[in-house]
C-alpha cells in the first residue's frame, strides 16, 4: 500500500499495478474501512482498478494538537494520510460487504450487436459461440468511469477479450454491450465509442431520478441472459 498526494484535495492509495480479482479485494477493502471508520475531513471515495482516491476537504482537517506549549506546522495533506494511514493499519483480509448480483438480459446480434460476427472471427467462432460465453461468465464491476454508471467489468472468458475499433463510432446507442480488450461493459448514455458492441439491453443504468442514480456500484456481481427479439419486454 502506497499513499502519495492527489492534487491540494484528494491522495490516492496505490494498491497494485495490475488488474485483477486479488488486487481490487484490497480496492473494495479499504473503501469499506475508510467507509466504516471514516477520516475527519473526508468527502468522497473513488475507488478503481488498482487504487483509491480519496478526496477530503482540508478545511475539515484537525489541527495538530500543540507540543510543549508550540504549535506544530504540519499541511493538511500530511496530518489527513497520517489519519488515513493510521485507519488502514493492520488491514487484513477481512470480511467484505456481501455484494449485489444483477442479471442483465442482452438482445445479442443484429443491429443492436453490429460487432457480434467481428468478434466470432477475430476468434474462430460462430456468433452462437460467442454469446454462450459471454452468457456463461461472471462479472465483477472493478470501477465505474468514462461516463456517468459506466461500469468496467473484469471476468470476461479470456477467449473473447477482443481489441477496440480502430475507428470508434461517434454515437453507441444506450444500452449496448461491448467488449473492449479482456473487458466487458454496458453504455448507459447515447456517447462515442471504440468497444465491439455485440448486444443491447434496455436496463437503466443511469437515471439521475434515480437514488442512487447509478445502478451498479463497484464489487457488484454481473451476469448476462440472452433473449430473442421478441422480447423486447425482457430487455
Amino acid at each position: 500500500m502506497r499513499v502519495v498526494p492527489l492534487g491540494d484535495r484528494a491522495l490516492l492509495i496505490q494498491l497494485g499495478t495490475t488488474i485483477d480479482e486479488e488486487t481490487h479485494r484490497q480496492v473494495r477493502a479499504v473503501s469499506a474501512r475508510l467507509t466504516s471508520h471514516p477520516v475527519p475531513g473526508l468527502i468522497e471515495l473513488v475507488p478503481a482498478f488498482a487504487s483509491v482516491a480519496v478526496h477530503y476537504d482540508p478545511a475539515r482537517v484537525p489541527n495538530d494538537r500543540p507540543q510543549f506549549g508550540r504549535r506544530v506546522a504540519r499541511s493538511p495533506y500530511v496530518r489527513f494520510a497520517e489519519a488515513v494511514e493510521a485507519v488502514l493499519a493492520n488491514l487484513g483480509d477481512e470480511p467484505l460487504p456481501t455484494p449485489r448480483t444483477f442479471e442483465i438480459p442482452v438482445r445479442y446480434g443484429g443491429d443492436e450487436g453490429p460487432d457480434l460476427e467481428v468478434v466470432a472471427q477475430a476468434h474462430g467462432l460462430t456468433a452462437e459461440e460467442v454469446v454462450r460465453l459471454h452468457t456463461g461468465g461472471t462479472y465483477r464491476v472493478y470501477m465505474l468511469g468514462f461516463a456517468p454508471g459506466f461500469a468496467y467489468l473484469g471476468g470476461l472468458p479470456d477467449a473473447l477479450a477482443t481489441q477496440r475499433r480502430d475507428e470508434p463510432r461517434t454515437a453507441v446507442p444506450a444500452g449496448s454491450v461491448g467488449i473492449g480488450g479482456s473487458q466487458t461493459g454496458i453504455y448507459p448514455l447515447v456517447s462515442p465509442g471504440g468497444w465491439q458492441i455485440i448486444g443491447r439491453t434496455s436496463v437503466s443504468l443511469f437515471d439521475p431520478g434515480r437514488t442512487p442514480p447509478t445502478l451498479l456500484a463497484v464489487g457488484d456481481v454481473v451476469r448476462f441472459r440472452a433473449v430473442g427479439p421478441d422480447d423486447a419486454a425482457a430487455a
